[in-house]
């Protein structure tokens, strides 16, 4: 019985002793240090996510993008003014090219995009869709210079107070084409408004 008391006592002190040695830092292990908050892309590669407010500009500027190639095919299609047509195929080449650059850098920040056009372009392309020939080219003309008007507003917010370096720079090398593209559209659509057609 003594013995047992003895082995009791023993392991009693050994648990005690582990508890401080535990409590003073001995056998506790350190911590892995703090990451920041990352996403993974498709790619598999690691990569900060966008803020809110570029994530923001990345989402409605692809939708402007895309309405900008929709009705621009319509265009092609529809005008009854050759220079109206030009203009149309000019926005589906360059917007085409700055939507895929766009959808490059929202895959790498694992920011999904849509996929069809959000309720204010597809009202606008069911106008237009209802018109031909001068009228067509009248209305088709004043949406572009409204909306490369907002879209250029957008860019030079962007290219100025955005956070996420990529969508900053993709924002300040497109506002350039976005602006010639707003002068062609006012010059013209003077001209339709007036006469019906571009000569």
């Amino acid at each position: 019985m003594a013995g047992s008391h003895t082995t009791i006592k023993t392991g009693l002190c050994a648990g005690v002793a582990a508890v401080a040695l535990c409590a003073t830092g001995v056998f506790a292990q350190q911590p892995p240090p703090a990451q920041p908050p990352q996403t993974r892309g498709a790619t598999g590669v690691t990569a900060p996510r966008a803020n809110n407010a570029d994530e923001s500009f990345v989402v409605k500027t692809a939708q402007a993008n895309m309405a900008e190639v929709e009705l621009g095919k319509m265009a092609t299609e529809k005008a009854s003014s050759s220079n109206v047509k030009s203009f149309g195929q000019r926005m589906v080449d360059d917007h085409t090219k700055a939507g895929d650059e766009l959808k490059s850098i929202a895959k790498t920040k694992n920011v999904m995009l849509p996929s069809t056009l959000d309720p204010k372009h597809q009202a606008l392309h069911d106008r237009l869709m209802n018109l031909s020939g001068d009228a067509f080219d009248r209305a088709y003309m004043q949406a572009m210079v409204s909306g490369h008007k907002e879209v250029a507003s957008a860019l030079q917010k962007e290219s100025k107070s955005g956070k996420d370096p990529e969508v900053k720079a993709w924002a300040a090398k497109t506002l350039p084409t976005v602006e010639e593209h707003l002068k062609e559209a006012e010059s013209a659509n003077k001209v339709v408004g007036t006469s019906g057609k571009k000569p």
